[in-house]
């Protein structure tokens, strides 16, 4: 059977962070799904396209890294594209206890899909989506935190 990881989250916008994640995740999955989720409570700043463009582009050569957008349950996604395994990164303490939270339901809903968690590296502790879209809208320099496609969009904003 082959190692399928559903990786869900707003990805709004994808964040070095994200990219600490999905880069040291590829070791262990035979293929990686970023699956962009709609949150129907989150007005994303970034439209759903733009999102999965960043994505495609930043992996472009890398067969094993698919996106897609969806909508629901994260495991009717999981069910739908194979997926055997959630990935979820790892901030903080607190994010573990939401994070078990979810990981808890989702067995619950579907035991054979198993949530994996990796905590990301030290220096990437404080870059969070939220925060980057505060930085962006601020007009301050969001640069150190993002992936090159990210940036060079949005300078020509």
């Amino acid at each position: 059977m082959q190692r399928i990881a559903l990786f869900p989250g707003t990805f709004d916008p994808i964040t070095i962070g994200h990219l600490d994640i999905i880069n040291r995740s590829l070791g262990l999955f035979d293929k990686l799904i970023i699956g962009i989720g709609r949150n129907i409570n989150k007005e994303p700043m970034f439209s759903e396209e733009q999102r999965q463009l960043w994505i495609k582009e930043i992996y472009n050569d890398n067969a094993k890294v698919e996106v897609v957008v969806y909508e629901g349950l994260t495991i009717e996604c999981c069910r739908k594209v194979n997926a055997n395994y959630i990935l979820r990164g790892i901030r903080y303490v607190n994010d573990f206890e939401y994070e078990k939270a979810i990981a808890d339901m989702n067995r619950s809903l579907d035991a054979t899909i198993e949530t994996v968690f990796l905590t990301c590296l030290p220096q990437y502790t404080s870059v969070a989506s939220t925060l980057i879209r505060d930085v962006i809208r601020n007009g301050g320099d969001a640069r150190p935190f993002l992936p090159e496609p990210v940036v060079r969009s949005l300078g020509s904003r």
